[in-house]
């Protein structure tokens, strides 16, 4: 079995590479302050997109400060444009103008698949679904990349840092790891191995079927795990370790083999990644998303904090299914310096709309605006640990403009060339195509956000 490690503690050693100096920090109980109000799940405070995706309600100023999160949309999600896909730094929270939200470079191929793209001196791609899931069938059709220290992966993670996940490390590509979290709470036991022919190569449909009192992993079909919620009671606490409360799901391609990062992280990755790799064609390492199929399910039996139809939000900082609720609360934020407890803060509105603001504090204009972007979730321990049970590598930071608008689009199409991961039964025997202008231009922007910060 592979060294087990502490993703949380590499995250903390990645993050603080690329991560404004000052930011304040969050977890393990130390709480945002009210200038900056909200913990992102990388342990940093901030405003605007650290109130949205993966704001921790738990170590955040308070319980309102990170915005309710859109309920479950169930859809059989085609990934073949960017047409539903909003960059980070983009995004304000209104899920209706689109369902995917992305940190570094997805680029279309051929109208069918998006790729998940890594080069050299970028920590990879990330795309999060805009609603949440609480309970619920999920399938991705996907292939990984391969080669040491890079990491594929199709996680389900909630705010408060339940987790369930399908991970695949790049120099083993006859095997996925299955694994949950509860809270961030690690546990060596958790991983299991699954066996799957060729994950790069061959384009397979993994399934996650997340229910109340059980949960299941399959690959095309065929069940290959499961784990019931009555065997992970805790009888010291009494608490059930399963994870229970609404995520996001989250499907990215990042570099866990960094030098940067932890001995047992860059172990468990296969080593360190290699930038010249074989599997590097144009540059880039890649994975394929296909298609995204969710099936929502009913909240669990007794569920009685139904106050509505369109948020989940929590009434307690315990974080357990008791504590979510339901309603009708807005999601959406003004500008990229609002928060939960100031959402219709504006520094480009008219002066008069300034004013009617709430009486919360407003956020000065030098606090982080867009956290960074990590691919990964808990692990086991390195000879460290941040204990904020947050994920491995993290990307570009930094403040966006109060409008929201974005300097570089992170999007490109890959027209008519084909692609192939060195063929296989998926594909075409084709190179991986280049990257067009449009992405090429985003990503010389994410390269120098990443060395001026």
């Amino acid at each position: 079995m592979r060294h087990a490690f502490s993703a949380a503690a590499a995250l903390i050693a990645t993050f603080s590479l690329v991560a404004a100096q000052g930011a304040p920090k969050c977890g393990n109980g130390q709480l945002c302050p009210s200038a900056a109000p909200c913990c992102s799940e990388y342990g940093q405070c901030g405003v605007g997109a650290y109130c949205l995706q993966g704001c921790d309600p738990k170590n955040s100023f308070d319980l309102t400060s990170c915005m309710p999160k859109a309920t479950c949309k169930s859809g059989d999600f085609k990934m073949d444009s960017l047409d539903d896909v909003a960059a980070n730094t983009v995004y304000l929270g209104d899920s209706s103008k689109a369902n995917w939200v992305s940190s570094g470079i997805p680029v279309t191929y051929q109208n069918k698949a998006l790729l998940l793209t890594m080069a050299e001196s970028t920590v990879g791609t990330l795309l999060t679904s805009t609603h949440y899931v609480w309970y619920g069938k999920i399938s991705v059709t996907m292939t990984a990349s391969q080669g040491k220290g890079v990491v594929t992966a199709f996680i389900l993670m909630s705010d408060v840092k339940d987790e369930v996940d399908f991970e695949f490390v790049g120099d083993d590509v006859s095997a996925v790891q299955s694994n949950y979290y509860w809270q961030g709470v690690t546990n060596y036991q958790n991983m299991k191995p699954l066996p799957v022919s060729d994950a790069r190569q061959n384009a397979h449909t993994y399934t996650i079927d997340w229910q109340p009192d059980q949960l299941t992993w399959a690959v095309d079909g065929v069940v290959m795990r499961t784990l019931k919620k009555s065997d992970t009671l805790n009888s010291t606490d009494g608490t059930y370790r399963y994870p229970q409360t609404p995520s996001r799901i989250a499907l990215s391609l990042w570099p866990a083999g960094l030098p940067s990062n932890g001995q047992g992280t860059i172990e468990w990755a296969g080593g360190l990644v290699d930038w010249n790799s074989q599997y590097m064609q144009n540059g880039y390492y890649y994975a394929m998303i296909n298609d995204v199929q969710v099936e929502c399910y009913n909240p669990p039996s007794g569920f009685s904090k139904n106050f509505g139809s369109k948020s989940y939000y929590y009434t307690s900082t315990v974080g357990t299914e008791d504590t979510v609720a339901i309603g009708n609360n807005g999601t959406v934020l003004s500008s990229f310096y609002a928060t939960g407890d100031n959402p219709s803060f504006d520094p480009n509105a008219p002066s008069k709309s300034a004013s009617a603001t709430s009486s919360a504090a407003s956020p000065t204009f030098t606090v982080e605006t867009v956290p960074g972007m990590s691919g990964g979730g808990v692990r086991g321990s390195d000879s460290t640990s941040s204990g904020s049970g947050s994920s491995d590598s993290s990307g570009s930071s930094g403040s966006s403009s109060g409008s929201g608008s974005s300097s570089g689009s992170q999007s490109g199409t890959i027209g008519s060339s084909g692609f192939s991961q060195n063929g296989g039964s998926s594909g075409t025997s084709e190179a991986a195509p280049k990257l067009v202008a449009g992405s090429a231009v985003a990503l010389l922007g994410f390269f120098i956000a990443a060395l001026m910060l």
